[in-house]
């Protein structure tokens, strides 16, 4: 029996020794700081809460596929958009919907892909815990299916597909549009710095995802990204700017943050140190270093920031990339946008009784969201580092002080606020049944032409439920009303989803490890 009871005590230290060894292996820092790339490692527990709501976030981009349908799970949709590019010669019939609409802007599609990206190479193996990477990888499939079509030479990007004004007048199921849905592109003449280079960030970021599914697309994503990054730095311009009518849906301040952006993300899948240099050097102002800004679909700064700051985390000591001065103000503005939203920081940012992080009024729940999934990132940043302090004006706080921060804005989101709703369509017991969306509000075996107005108009809820749709959200006192014509807290977006999958993947694990991918 003695014996026995040491052989089990041999076994057990053997068994620490090699997770001992395993952690040991998982945390080695980036040799020479030239691996640039932490994938996930092994998660902890899943928290079957975020488990879940990351499951159904996921849907609402089946609910938003154009193009001819594979493995439909949504009943009330089908193909659409068969034409889409066909004036042109190219295959744009894929892609995503933008919201509850039936344009494909470019511009916020990119950044949807990028996002996804960025979740999936921070968190897939939590998503694969959560038996939802797979869904995650086809819907960014679908997406940039469609980026590639829409860059069929260098200096050309097709960049939206239906004319906005003319979509928004009709109110009709996508299987049924019979109106001209014409397109528009950037060139040398007609520039637009800002989508070609998102564009390019989505490729770069999506290179590194497929570079373990699919070398050969890895590869081609990686050349797009390259060659439309030259087309974005070479001919500058924003395109609102060229096409100013376009400014009304999706304004872009400046192309500048996006450039810096794509920048980092070509860094990061080439390990090319003059994208590093070109964010380091001469483009450094483009950053705002010092100021602290939120992370939007419009402001990437914030998130180029802790993309680089990670740079610094996993840098060997004495090495070059360590001991850059411009990098370390990166890290030193990453630091500070988290400091602003840390509730206990003396630099805190208005939050709502409720305890949501409010930037602006109009789809009120983008920022908190994008700003709860940098918090997480930066967390698990500084816990795979060892460098577990954050210091704001003196004041000290941890990696669980973000990941808390971070939480807070996921269970806001998922019900624990004043009006005790579920954002997210199709979790939990309450959540918004009137979503401003055609497809959903129109019954699938009706036909309206372009005038189903009345859909629109009814106090019935919708028909069909747009599951995983994260709506705008409520208003800075934390109300909110169900109304379908209240587009400004009740329409949903793509890049929204992409957000909220990302920030949930974060969560769904307690524990995030990093680790090269040299």
């Amino acid at each position: 029996m003695a014996n026995c009871v040491r052989c089990c005590c041999w076994l057990l230290v053997l068994m620490l020794m090699a997770l001992a060894i395993t952690a040991a292996v998982v945390f080695v820092r980036y040799k020479n700081g030239e691996g640039v790339f932490p994938f996930p490692g092994v998660p902890g527990a899943v928290d079957h809460k975020y488990a879940d709501a990351l499951a159904v976030a996921l849907q609402f981009f089946q609910v938003q596929k154009s193009g001819k349908l594979v493995n439909n799970t949504i009943h009330w949709r089908g193909d659409s958009a068969l034409d889409d590019g066909k004036e042109a010669g190219i295959d744009l019939s894929k892609g995503m919907y933008d919201a509850g609409d039936h344009m494909k802007f470019g511009f916020p599609m990119a950044f949807t892909a990028t996002m996804l990206s960025w979740s999936v190479l921070e968190y897939g193996d939590a998503m694969r815990a959560a038996d939802q990477r797979d869904s995650a990888i086809d819907a960014l499939n679908w997406i940039m299916d469609y980026l590639v079509n829409a860059h069929p030479s260098d200096n050309v990007l097709y960049i939206q597909v239906g004319d906005p004004k003319a979509d928004h007048k009709c109110w009709e199921r996508p299987e049924k549009m019979k109106e001209k849905r014409p397109l528009t592109k950037i060139t040398p003449k007609s520039p637009g710095s800002d989508v070609a280079a998102e564009t390019a960030a989505a490729m770069a970021a999506a290179s590194l995802v497929y570079k373990t599914i699919n070398k050969t697309y890895s590869s081609s994503l990686l050349d797009h990204g390259e060659r439309l990054f030259a087309f974005a730095d070479k001919h500058r311009g924003s395109y609102t700017r060229t096409f100013p009518e376009l400014s009304a849906f999706y304004n872009s301040t400046t192309y500048q943050d996006e450039l810096l952006w794509a920048a980092s993300w070509l860094y990061h899948a080439t390990g090319n140190h003059s994208y590093l240099a070109y964010a380091t050097g001469k483009n450094k102002d483009f950053a705002d270093l010092g100021n602290p800004r939120y992370f939007s679909w419009d402001d990437k700064r914030a998130g180029t920031e802790v993309l680089l700051s990670r740079v610094s985390f996993f840098a060997s000591q004495g090495s070059d990339v360590a001991q850059d001065d411009v990098l370390g103000m990166y890290k030193q503005t990453a630091d500070a946008v988290m400091c602003i939203l840390l509730p206990d920081s003396e630099t805190a940012a208005f939050r709502t009784e409720g305890g949501l992080l409010y930037v602006a009024e109009w789809n009120s729940l983008q920022h908190p969201v994008a700003s709860a999934f940098l918090a997480a990132v930066y967390s698990d940043y500084m816990q795979s580092s060892g460098k577990t302090e954050l210091s704001c004006s003196g004041q000290g706080f941890s990696p669980a002080d973000l990941r808390k921060f971070a939480k807070s804005q996921a269970d806001y989101l998922l019900g624990s606020n004043p009006m005790k709703i579920s954002y997210l369509v199709g979790y939990g017991d309450r959540y918004p049944e009137k979503v401003h969306h055609r497809g959903a509000s129109i019954p699938e075996d009706v036909d309206t032409g372009c005038d189903g107005h009345k859909w629109l108009e009814t106090s019935k809820p919708n028909p069909n439920v747009a599951t995983g749709a994260l709506v705008g959200g409520p208003y800075k006192n934390d109300s909110f009303v169900d109304e379908r014509d209240n587009v400004m807290q009740n329409e949903a977006t793509t890049y929204n989803s992409a957000l909220v999958a990302g920030l949930l993947s974060a969560l769904v694990s307690t524990s995030s490890l990093a680790r090269s991918l040299s």
